[in-house]
């Protein structure tokens, strides 16, 4: 009798696993055409011209990567919930950093860009012209994107507008004033070439000034992350010397609440830190 009721249970679960696996997998396919759908556009605004499914592959492997590696090597579920969440979050810190690093080289390049395009305007060619010459005289990033401007155009699409779009691709405040200063110089007729010795002069002091300001905060900075990363490494040692040192805080309330207290000050600390140490022109 037990063992024809096991019998019976057994057929129950696998009967509703096969009746629910369809529901799972067409979830996960349909999560799976989002994510290539958003990492495409990503790409695409990186002139990343690999299959977004590679990067797709990685919301799957990493998770499964970290959480066996939280639960093998450290024995703790808690630690495998932990790496898989961070598994998931590695892809999108990924293209985060890519994109973010190739907006600071089209901003390096932007002042030798706007001389070409000075000097261009000086001998004799329009400015879609000197669009041209700086795509094919300049490296990536740059070249990329004054290139979809002069097929934008070509395609069509008025000079303004994609130089608007150009704008809102890379959210810069140099480029911000470049395009301005362009739009209103189109609008009112302005001097072309005037204007871009003008941008040149302005960006190069901008420039200057944030560096200054790096070095004058170089010190405050450095400050910020001793501090931070102190109260860390003198738990990390506390714990090698002795692992049973805060047994005593976590088998009370009182004292589980102090740690709790303290781990989030002391992230409240590192947050105000940063923030004190960043000076925005």
């Amino acid at each position: 009798m037990i063992f024809l009721l096991s019998i019976i249970i057994l057929c129950s679960i696998i009967l509703l696993s096969l009746s629910v696996l369809p529901f799972f997998m067409q979830k996960i396919q349909s999560w799976q055409q989002k994510q290539e759908v958003i990492v495409a556009k990503e790409m695409d605004r990186m002139f990343y011209d690999k299959s977004p499914k590679n990067i797709v592959m990685l919301y799957y492997i990493l998770p499964v990567f970290l959480g066996l590696c939280g639960l093998i090597i450290l024995h703790s579920p808690v630690l495998m919930i932990f790496g898989a969440l961070i598994g998931l979050a590695i892809p999108n810190y990924i293209l985060k950093i890519r994109f973010k690093r190739r907006v600071q080289k089209f901003n390096d390049q932007l002042l030798d860009a706007i001389n070409m395009l000075g000097s261009c305007l000086k001998g004799g060619l329009s400015l879609l012209q000197g669009f041209e010459v700086l795509v094919e005289e300049m490296p990536a990033p740059i070249s990329q994107e004054f290139g979809l401007v002069v097929r934008e155009n070509k395609m069509g699409i008025s000079l303004e507008e994609s130089l608007v779009r150009l704008n809102k691709r890379m959210n810069l405040e140099e480029l911000g004033l470049v395009v301005n200063a362009l739009l209103v110089a189109r609008e009112t007729g302005g001097e072309l070439t005037k204007v871009f010795s003008r941008l040149s002069v302005t960006i190069r002091d901008n420039h200057k000034l944030k560096e200054n300001i790096k070095t004058l905060t170089l010190q405050g900075r450095m400050q910020g992350i001793i501090m931070s990363i102190l109260p860390i490494l003198f738990v990390a040692w506390v714990l090698s010397v002795n692992r049973s040192h805060f047994d005593i805080m976590m088998k009370n309330d009182l004292g589980r609440m102090l740690l709790v207290a303290a781990v989030v000050l002391q992230i409240v600390g590192m947050l105000l830190i940063k923030m004190f140490s960043v000076i925005k022109i």
